[in-house]
């Protein structure tokens, strides 16, 4: 007697073979989550490095400003601004304004990211020797020189591990989009799983096509802060 898809064992041949049938669907899914992340991280790296310039603005406002961004966004969930965006614009204007769950995707995890990548940006900064701001000043040049010319090269080395790390994280937050319909990497696995019983194989695609999508930055970013103390250390 045949077994049914449901009585079949989790790790059973004919549940994985299925995968190359939905191949198609999960490489458009993985090209949708790359679109994501790749604009979310432009967003990110824009607002962080902006965020962290206002928070050594001289202007207490300004400063103010940047601290409650960061604060916003590091204490609420990510899940919250998706609802928020997607569903409550729509209800608050009456329909008026919608946004496509693509650039939902792009503006929360950008806006979210964008505030862990300033604190990442602002403790780089404020690595480099103060010593090294008040020789720039006492040679002519201003604050804005002193910022891109001085500080940021230095600070450069110590910002691209942890920035590495908010990167793979971004990668994996773009995972949210899913509850909105989004059709990524993980919204495709669901799609597969619901369809076929095939919640195992499914998930474990995924979570492989994550991994080919995380592992090289963050091995790029291990070597990065093995250089950094070998450099150290001499």
């Amino acid at each position: 007697m045949a077994l049914t898809t449901a009585q079949l064992s989790p790790w059973a041949l004919e549940r994985w073979s299925g995968f190359i049938d939905y191949l198609d669907e999960f490489a458009l899914g993985f090209l949708y989550t790359l679109g994501i992340a790749t604009c979310a991280l432009l967003l990110a790296l824009a607002l962080g490095t902006g965020f962290a310039m206002l928070n050594r603005h001289r202007s207490f406002f300004l400063r103010l400003f940047s601290r409650i961004y960061v604060e916003v966004f590091q204490n609420t969930p990510l899940l919250v601004h998706f609802v928020f965006l997607y569903y409550g614009l729509a209800i608050i204007t009456d329909g008026t304004i919608r946004i496509n769950t693509f650039f939902t995707a792009v503006i929360c995890v950008g806006l979210y990211h964008g505030a862990y990548i300033a604190e990442v940006i602002r403790s780089g900064i404020e690595s480099v020797p103060k010593g090294q701001t008040e020789a720039a000043l006492s040679q002519g040049f201003s604050q804005k020189e002193t910022m891109w010319l001085i500080i940021l090269p230095q600070a450069i080395r110590s910002i691209l591990p942890p920035l590495t790390n908010q990167v793979v994280n971004l990668i994996k937050n773009t995972a949210t989009v899913a509850i909105i319909s989004g059709a990524d990497v993980m919204f495709t696995a669901k799609n597969w799983a619901y369809d076929t019983s095939n919640y195992v194989p499914a998930f474990a695609s995924a979570a492989l096509l994550y991994f080919i999508m995380c592992f090289p930055i963050a091995s790029w970013g291990r070597r990065i802060e093995a250089g950094n103390k070998k450099a150290y250390h001499l």
